[in-house]
């Protein structure tokens, strides 16, 4: 007779059906109890419950006999469902169960469809939901969120209710999501998304969020992901009263969040108003984003008022435009989608290679520097028709304006680009440019991008003005930055290259990089030939009569000095290593690309001049 067998050592607790009862497979027949948890036994053929051996509170040992089955047809029919699984009969995925059902409702407050009036009064300022922000971030689907039930610490002075309704996830959005996925894959693409909600206590850090932000930034340090930051908010909250502090200076998320510095990728947007604490946290990203009205300091209204500075409206400190000015905004946006988009494509440099890329037209590099050695013209050109079509992101656009810097593609291979800039200074470096470059060999060299540096400049800009701006330090950080860097370096000499400002353009001198090529229009020399001449010849200028004659031997000098550093005497010389047709530049550059090695990762460790 099939029996009915004990899976564990257990106590029974309750027959569900007793002798001479009618079982399917699958039936429930026995609970039993091990180690206080429950256990079902079920039929595993059909037929009538036979003679029972245990009753309701003994103990049995693993594989006693607990009961018979008389089968009622004289066939077994296994059962489909195994011991201990749920009863089909009972359940059924598509319903919800009361556990699942409260689930579902504490987290219901915290969806902006929940919230009808927050979601109206931001759309009204022509600014994002935080979770608006997340998911035109993030891939479809991708987000998993951590820590959404929490809510501020204020539950000695507020009741739950109160606590739940308006303080939902304790006024930030925190988790990893996909982002561009569907170009790098699901592993390239993970990252930590965090993202302060103005609406839930104007945006403040609270005893909650710090600890859902610390541990975000514990896994993102752990697993190398890079750390997207929306940063609007107004900085410490002082209404959590639940944990008995003083001060809370003792809180470790400015240090965790610095500790990523040079680890991963670490990208800040500000919209709206972003100060304090919140600000802190942005201005330790590697690039800040922010929306042309948005407003970036040190301290909100309230703390300058309080510290006796004054009374101003919070769009007075920090506009966006001061800061794109001074070089605390990296690039600067007319809102949040353009935020977002800018995101995506600055994370897009560190996750690898496209395949499918639209080369620009080479034959145009032959036009960008013109034949009139003396007439400025502007570098980017030569940028976007080195670059793939479209993979161009300017950073720091607004400062430093003598050295452009950008993120960009050659060939689908992310690429980081200098170039000295005419336009401003006649190319000269200060120190603003100086700073400027120096940071930007840091980013690509933290995260692993090649180096291209386009040289068009008459040295570092000199004269007693410059030197009250401390000068010496700021254009010497270029060369340390440039000293300690592991990834290849290319240097190409559009025009001018003089001095010492033209050896830091190329890491140091013309034979430290990879290779250093010059186009046709390349002039070379210790310093500009107009100050050469001056300088060197002064005594035959002299001995001429001021006026035509002078002037002709004057002009007569700059170009013989111009012949003798024209760029093919360099070559012959071995100074630089090839004249090259600027049609040939990205050829050179991605054969470069292909055979240049980076060095690991290892100690260093430097001091920065400034």
């Amino acid at each position: 007779m099939p029996a009915v067998h004990s899976p564990l050592q257990a106590q029974v607790v309750h027959w569900q059906v007793q002798p001479g009862a009618a079982v399917l497979p699958g039936d429930l027949l026995v609970i039993l109890e091990a180690m206080k948890m429950e256990h079902e036994v079920r039929a595993a053929f059909g037929g009538r419950l036979g003679e029972i051996f245990f009753a309701a509170g003994e103990t049995v040992d693993a594989g006693a006999l607990l009961a018979t089955i008389e089968p009622s047809s004289g066939v077994a029919v296994p059962a489909t469902v195994a011991t201990g699984q749920a009863d089909p009969s009972t359940t059924h995925p598509a319903d919800l169960r009361p556990d699942l059902q409260r689930v579902q409702e504490r987290h219901a407050p915290t969806l902006d469809s929940q919230r009808p009036d927050a979601v109206a009064k931001r759309h009204a300022l022509g600014l994002r939901m935080a979770r608006e922000n997340v998911a035109d971030l993030c891939d479809e689907g991708s987000f998993l969120e951590y820590g959404a039930l929490a809510v501020a610490a204020q539950r000695s002075r507020r009741s739950e209710e109160d606590l739940i309704a308006n303080t939902p996830a304790d006024g930030m959005v925190t988790g990893i999501g996909s982002i561009n996925g569907a170009l790098f894959g699901p592993e390239a693409s993970r990252a930590v998304v965090m993202a302060y909600d103005a609406t839930v206590l104007a945006g403040t850090q609270g005893m909650r969020n710090h600890q859902k932000t610390d541990r975000l930034l514990g896994i993102a340090l752990q697993n190398k992901l890079p750390v997207v930051l929306f940063a609007e908010g107004g900085g410490g909250r002082p209404g959590d009263t639940d944990m008995p502090i003083v001060a809370g200076l003792h809180v470790g998320t400015f240090a965790s969040f610095a500790r990523l510095n040079g680890q991963v990728p670490v990208v800040g947007v500000a919209a709206g108003r972003c100060f304090a604490g919140n600000a802190a946290l942005l201005g330790c990203c590697d690039v800040i984003i922010a929306t042309r009205d948005s407003n970036i300091g040190m301290g909100g209204p309230a703390m300058v008022e309080g510290g006796g500075l004054g009374v101003f409206k919070p769009e007075q400190i920090g506009p966006a435009a001061v800061q794109h000015g001074n070089g605390v905004i990296d690039v600067l946006v007319d809102d949040e989608a353009q935020a977002v988009a800018a995101v995506r494509h600055y994370l897009s440099f560190f996750q690898g290679t496209v395949q499918a890329f639209t080369a620009p037209d080479a034959l145009a590099l032959r036009g960008v520097v013109p034949e009139n050695r003396l007439r400025v013209y502007d570098t980017l050109a030569a940028i976007h028709g080195l670059a793939d079509c479209g993979s161009v992101l300017a950073l720091r656009a607004g400062f430093g304006k003598g050295i452009h810097t950008a993120l960009a593609r050659i060939e689908g291979r992310p690429v980081g680009l200098l170039a000295n800039n005419p336009q401003h200074l006649g190319g000269a470096i200060d120190a603003d440019a100086a700073d400027k470059a120096a940071r930007f060999m840091q980013l690509c060299n933290a995260h692993g991008l090649p180096l291209i540096s386009l040289v068009d400049t008459p040295g570092f800009m000199v004269g007693p003005e410059m030197e009250a701006q401390a000068q010496v330090r700021h254009v010497s950080r270029m060369f340390i930055a440039a000293a300690h860097l592991r990834v290849p370096f290319f240097s190409v000499v559009l025009r001018k290259a003089y001095g010492l400002g033209a050896m830091a353009m190329a890491a140091g001198g013309f034979h430290a990089p990879a290779f250093t090529v010059a186009w046709p229009t390349g002039e070379f020399g210790a310093m500009g030939l107009e100050g050469s001449v001056k300088l060197g010849y002064r005594k035959e200028l002299q001995a001429q009569p001021e006026g035509a004659q002078r002037e002709a031997l004057y002009e007569q000098l700059v170009a013989r000095q111009y012949d003798n550093g024209s760029a093919l005497n360099m070559a012959a010389t071995l100074e630089i290593d090839a004249v090259i047709d600027p049609a040939q530049t990205r050829e050179w550059l991605l054969h470069g690309l292909q055979s240049a090695r980076q060095r690991p990762a290892g100690d260093e460790r430097f001091i920065d001049s400034w």
